[in-house]
């Protein structure tokens, strides 16, 4: 059970997974070893997945931002576990849902341009065989994106 402690932490992380143990005792009250014994039992339980840094798409050439929504008949284990490795292969897919409702699965999607997307999406519905539909909306602005969960101390 996650303590308020932990979920400081984990809140000071995910604004900035760039402070130093001590800079996190600190703002928690502790000293750095038994600050850094949560880090590390928070991270072998797997509530901290990884540490990373997020990147400005635009900056680096990458902003269109797609959601494609994918209807399929299959269901079988077998042509589930081909789609989940193929999609899962795929750099340009950022997130990938299976879904309850109207359709199966969604994609979010991260490319440079329109002709990129097209590629991407001839080499989805090529290389997977039964999708029955497959229709995307595309992002005109970016108005909130966030990684950081609701985690209040």
């Amino acid at each position: 059970m996650l303590d308020k402690t932990d979920l400081k932490l984990l809140s000071l992380l995910q604004q900035d997974c760039t402070l130093s143990l001590q800079a996190l005792a600190d703002a928690v009250n502790l000293t750095t070893t038994p600050c850094w014994k949560r880090l590390k039992k928070l991270e072998d339980d797997g509530i901290i997945r990884a540490r990373v840094a997020l990147l400005d798409g635009d900056k680096i050439g990458l902003s269109l931002t797609a959601f494609m929504f994918v209807k399929t008949q299959q269901h079988s284990r077998d042509w589930y576990l081909a789609f989940v490795s193929v999609v899962s292969s795929m750099p340009e897919v950022m997130a990938f849902y299976r879904m309850a409702g109207e359709y199966d699965y969604l994609l979010r999607i991260q490319v440079a341009d329109m002709k990129s997307y097209d590629a991407f999406y001839k080499r989805l519905v090529n290389g997977v065989p039964g999708l029955i539909d497959v229709t995307s909306s595309f992002a005109m602005e970016e108005i909130k994106y966030t990684t950081a969960l609701p985690v209040a101390p």
